[in-house]
């Protein structure tokens, strides 16, 4: 017992500074499993290198989240080579072509960000992406619907798109596109704007609107899947979150397409994965509540 005691006590010294050490670090992000169990990147990459689609969900405004996208575009190319795309929700359809210009050096970056209607945040959050694919000769697809589409459904519901043009139909996903308002994401909609599914149009042509979107992304990733590439995809968690919203309608169009999910969230303490956040997604990247926003 002599000899035990030492060594007990010393033992119980080493993890209580452990602990306190602990307790004192400042962690920038934790990733978590679905199931909530801690993940290294490392091995999160090494599942990510198998998947035909990744949907990146961001809080738009997150800095740890822009910076984890463009590292992780850097490990997926190295894997993929050029049979890597990247895409983005940031960009609608209507504007590839001056993307692709810009991409290959034909236009300048000032010509190309005064017409392809940028995010407020683009310089500081997207524009590094772009960068890099351009650097890198990689495709960047301009994955969502033109907010003009958006806001017709807004209005008039889905079936205000039969009056487009066979050119605007080329920057919206194939019509008619099939919204199923059972949904999570899609009643958590309905239930903010304080409606059922059998409640107010207006509501539900909100909603219709969102699966527009959704359906649009999907659409444009999976033109790229069917030529080939790997699809690093960016885009607001709520598009992707529950394995609905883009990854649905990708499901809808390929049901064997091995897609996986990221999705950001925000918690007081990084020790443990919060009850409401599990089965978001594949893999969970949680950033201190207390993160400085980009804007």
């Amino acid at each position: 017992m002599k000899n035990i005691l030492p060594a007990l006590i010393l033992f119980l010294m080493m993890t209580a500074l452990t602990t306190f050490a602990q307790n004192k670090d400042k962690p920038a992000y934790q990733l978590f499993t679905k199931n909530g169990k801690s993940i290294k990147y490392s091995k999160m990459l090494d599942e990510l290198e198998e998947a035909d689609v990744v949907l990146f969900g961001e809080q738009h405004n997150d800095p740890i989240a822009h910076w984890l996208q463009l590292e992780l575009s850097k490990d997926l190319h190295k894997e993929h080579k050029q049979n890597l795309a990247l895409g983005a929700e940031m960009f609608e359809a209507d504007v590839q072509l001056v993307l692709n210009e810009y991409l290959a050096g034909v236009v300048p970056e000032n010509n190309f960000e005064q017409e392809s209607r940028i995010w407020t945040n683009y310089k500081t959050d997207y524009k590094p992406l772009v960068r890099y694919a351009k650097d890198n000769k990689l495709p960047f697809i301009a994955t969502n619907v033109p907010r003009r589409y958006a806001a017709t459904v807004a209005a008039g519901s889905l079936t205000a798109l039969e009056n487009v043009s066979a050119d605007a139909k080329k920057y919206i996903a194939p019509l008619p596109i099939k919204v199923d308002m059972e949904l999570l994401g899609y009643k958590n909609m309905l239930a903010m704007f304080g409606s059922s599914t059998h409640g107010n149009t207006k509501s539900q042509n909100i909603v219709q609107a969102q699966a527009l979107k959704d359906a649009t992304m999907a659409h444009f990733i999976l033109g790229q899947v069917n030529a080939g590439k790997k699809v690093l995809h960016f885009n607001g968690a709520y598009h992707s979150d529950n394995f609905e919203g883009i990854g649905w309608y990708l499901k809808q169009g390929n049901p064997q397409l091995k897609t996986f999910t990221i999705t950001t969230v925000l918690q007081e303490d990084l020790e443990k994965l919060s009850e409401e956040h599990k089965n978001k997604a594949d893999f969970i990247l949680v950033v201190p509540a207390s993160m400085t926003r980009t804007y």
